[in-house]
């Protein structure tokens, strides 16, 4: 299965971490949703989003059978720059004893990373997802992405995964 997953962050200091499941690239539908509420969270660190974001997705994938997951995309970049520094995806990779590929999927552009990312355009956008991966190539992530059902420029299946995170 992929495993896609997010959080929403509380102004209390609290989370909600969710996962959306699904067979395929090309599902229309989850096969299931995980949502874990987060008790305390870090406080965020610029430049290292990762210390935040990490134990939050560890606390999904704790509610998941990690045998059954075969990849999983992070909302957010892989790589950070040009030159390899890790970003969320790597950090996620590593914890996970390099067993499981991560692909990151970001709105938004980083700052000096064209060889680390793929951009990917969808529907009628002419605004493209940044695409970043570790442990499958990233042509075929970025092909994978395109693929997601949903005519928008976001994955119907990411973007219900952002709306059942902020619910």
């Amino acid at each position: 299965m992929i495993l896609a997953t997010d959080t929403y962050y509380h102004p209390d200091g609290t989370a909600k971490a969710v996962g959306v499941l699904f067979h395929r690239w090309t599902d229309t539908e989850p096969a299931r949703v995980v949502e874990v509420n987060i008790p305390e969270v870090e406080d965020y660190e610029p430049g290292a989003f990762y210390k935040r974001e990490l134990p939050c997705i560890m606390a999904v994938l704790a509610a998941c059978d990690l045998a059954e997951v075969e990849i999983i995309v992070i909302d957010g970049y892989v790589m950070l720059n040009d030159s390899g520094k890790p970003g969320l995806g790597v950090y996620l990779y590593e914890a996970l004893q390099r067993s499981i590929p991560v692909v990151g999927v970001a709105k938004t552009s980083f700052f000096e990373n064209t060889v680390h990312v793929a951009e990917v355009l969808r529907g009628d956008s002419v605004k493209p997802l940044f695409v970043t991966s570790i442990g499958v190539d990233l042509n075929e992530a970025a092909q994978a992405v395109q693929s997601m059902h949903g005519e928008f420029r976001m994955p119907y299946l990411l973007k219900l995964l952002d709306g059942v995170t902020r619910s």
